[in-house]
């Protein structure tokens, strides 16, 4: 009997319009108001959603005071934006509606004490907060992102799209899953994907469709998806569908959401490891925020200049502090010019680092229509999307010239 080998990693994604990612969405949203209006404000605004209810909570510092009516309207708006639109062919008992939704806002000053060391008389930001932050990168699909979290992506957006275009077919409320089996371990530590071992979705459909139907319908947005020949065979892989055998009913209603709770599906899909805390929700001198996207930045240069086939780079900051309190680069043993003791020197001695050089580096106190928006960054993910700032690769030739 042959023995066959595996060697399985899976990661998976939620929709924007999963509930934790819609208070991902809304808390971005008015961290995107708060910026446009006054670009020196200061939040941390978490968002809880269960059932009808969403609850506003944190900290806010900005000339650009808001009325209660002004962020009810954001919290409707980016409702809408997600898919609940109260358009559907969902019941208001089956989904939540935007004109359902009972909005608390329960907004504080942010600290003195916090302020202080932050927003410093020599114009250096301080760190918003103490923390570690963790970026990485791989070679062994696009966009320098590991398989697994990239083709869930993939399918995610699909479906996704699909749901917001076909209304009185599926909802928005979306998971996708997928395992890659890399053989061995060895291929795993290279980066050497052999192919896609299992795919799940999961996907709201309207009441009284068969799960046939559901099934088939699916089956053909995973085919047009766009996952790599190479690695996806529809014969000679595991798909479930809806697997439950319904799925109607889903919004918060059904699952209450949370700011922060998708750190995974946000980062790297559990490849790599991640920092202590979120970034929607957080304003550009919140570490968690950007010392993740400095460190995916740093990573992704690394990986990129042909200096290592994965990275991550790790940054630490203290309260008050511009500069970090440490960086360290990790190739996992796949670097080729240089070790991890140089490629970290390297990288301390060339980029400060510091809340300020970041937030200049990515423009990250000026979101707009035409750049990006945080509110877009949560639905989206953190990282790995081509058109973000601290994805361009606009300096390698540092890296290649070290």
């Amino acid at each position: 009997m042959e023995n066959k080998t595996q060697y399985l990693f899976t990661s998976e994604v939620v929709s924007p319009g999963h509930p934790d990612k819609c208070a991902d969405i809304i808390a971005d949203s008015i961290v995107d108001r708060l910026i446009i209006e006054d670009k020196d404000s200061r939040v941390a605004s978490e968002v809880f959603v269960a059932g009808k209810h969403i609850v506003i909570g944190g900290e806010v510092k900005s000339k650009c005071q808001l009325s209660h009516e002004e962020y009810e309207h954001i919290v409707r708006d980016a409702l809408i934006k997600i898919g609940y639109d109260g358009k559907s062919a969902f019941t208001k008992e089956q989904c939540l509606y935007p004109d359902e939704a009972d909005i608390q806002v329960l907004l504080n000053q942010q600290s003195p004490d916090i302020s202080q060391g932050v927003d410093q008389e020599t114009g250096e930001i301080g760190a918003g907060d103490q923390g570690i932050m963790f970026g990485f990168a791989s070679d062994e699909a696009a966009e320098y992102m590991p398989a697994a979290i990239t083709y869930a992506r993939m399918l995610a957006d699909k479906v996704y799209n699909y749901a917001l275009t076909h209304k009185d077919t599926l909802g928005v409320d979306i998971k996708t899953q997928v395992t890659i089996d890399y053989v061995t371990k060895e291929n795993f530590e290279n980066c050497k994907p052999q192919k896609i071992h299992t795919i799940v979705v999961s996907a709201p459909s309207k009441e009284g469709m068969p799960i046939e139907e559901v099934r088939a319908l699916i089956q053909t947005l995973i085919d047009d998806a766009g996952l790599p020949t190479d690695l996806y065979d529809k014969n000679d892989t595991i798909i479930h569908i809806n697997p439950t055998g319904k799925y109607v009913n889903h919004s918060s209603l059904f699952d209450s959401g949370l700011t922060g709770r998708k750190l995974i599906v946000d980062s790297f899909g559990g490849y790599a490891p991640i920092g202590g805390g979120a970034q929607s929700s957080k304003d550009y001198t919140k570490v968690d925020r950007s010392g993740l996207y400095a460190a995916r930045w740093i990573a992704k240069h690394i990986v990129a200049a042909g200096l290592a086939k994965k990275a991550i780079v790790q940054i630490s900051y203290a309260i008050g502090v511009a500069k970090p309190t440490s960086v360290a680069v990790d190739t996992m043993g796949t670097y080729t010019k240089f070790d991890d003791d140089k490629l970290s020197s390297f990288v301390m001695r060339t980029f400060p680092l510091t809340p300020r050089w970041i937030t200049e580096k990515f423009n990250l106190d000026k979101p707009s229509k035409e750049t990006f928006l945080y509110a877009d960054v949560a639905a989206r993910g953190q990282v790995g999307q081509p058109d973000y700032p601290w994805e361009k690769l606009d300096e390698l030739e540092k890296f290649e010239n070290i």
